[in-house]
This record gives structure tokens, sequence and C-alpha cells, in this order.
């Protein structure tokens, strides 16, 4: 079992939310748990003034932050050039996939295919998708043509 692992913004979003299986996960965890400074710019890339960037501030208190240095900037860099155009990595992505590996440590994300670089990624829940709308063209156009 892991001692520490790195947590991706998605589930972090979640627990702000108040999204119960991220709530469920993250304060079951005994492990110590990491926070990319990516991820830190990411949630308050999002965060209103007030009371909800006050409540950020108390949480993040309770991870480890891990600070973007030149070694985490290569491999960053070198993930993104190599994974942009076949997965669609972004910088983002890429920075907190280095992060992972210079640390050695599991990454906690929602978006498993984010991350082709990495061996051990946890998942640790999965949000129930919208049922989509019925496509009535394509029905329509079998009725027609008979299609069976």
């Amino acid at each position: 079992m892991a001692t520490q692992l790195l947590i991706d913004t998605d589930v972090l979003i979640d627990y702000l939310r108040d999204y119960p299986d991220a709530v469920s996960y993250v304060e079951a965890q005994q492990e110590r748990l990491l926070i990319s400074m990516v991820t830190v710019a990411e949630l308050y890339a999002g965060v209103r003034e007030g009371e909800e960037r006050l409540r950020l501030e108390r949480f993040l208190r309770a991870f480890e932050l891990i600070p973007l240095d030149q070694r985490l900037a290569v491999q960053g860099g070198l993930y993104r050039r190599d994974y942009s155009k076949s997965h669609n990595v972004g910088l983002a992505d890429a920075l907190i996939a280095a992060t992972a590996t210079q640390r050695q440590v599991p990454l906690v994300t929602l978006n498993r295919k984010h991350f082709p670089m990495l061996q051990d990624v946890i998942v640790p829940y999965h949000k129930a998708q919208p049922n989509p709308a019925p496509n009535t063209y394509e029905a329509s156009s079998c009725q027609e043509t008979n299609c069976s």
C-alpha cells in the first residue's frame, strides 16, 4: 500500500462541492495526501471571493503542497511533447503527472485517459453519466430504409 497519494484537481473539486463519493474517499485515506502546485492554481482559478476562498485556504492546509522545480518542469514539458497529440494531454496534466513520477506516488484522478504516461493511477469512483437523448434521426432513417 502506498504511504503517499497525489490527488488530482477533479477529485478535490468534487470534495469541495460535497460530492459524497469524493468526501468519503478523501476522508478515508490513511496515506499522506499530496497536491501539486498546479492543482492549487487550478483550484484558485475557479474559486469565488469571500467564504469560498477562505474555505479553500483552510482546506489546503490539510495537504502537503508540492512546489514546481526545474526537474518537474523538464519532465512535464517532455510529457506534454510526447502525449499532447496522441492523448490530448495539456500542460497542467503533464506537470501533475511529472509530480507523481518524481515523487514515485500513485495519482488519484477521475481522468485516467489524461495520464497515459503513468502506470500507478487510482480512479476512486465514477460519476454517473446522464443518459443521452435517443437519436431520433437514426431511428427514423432505419425505419425508412428497413434496416434491421
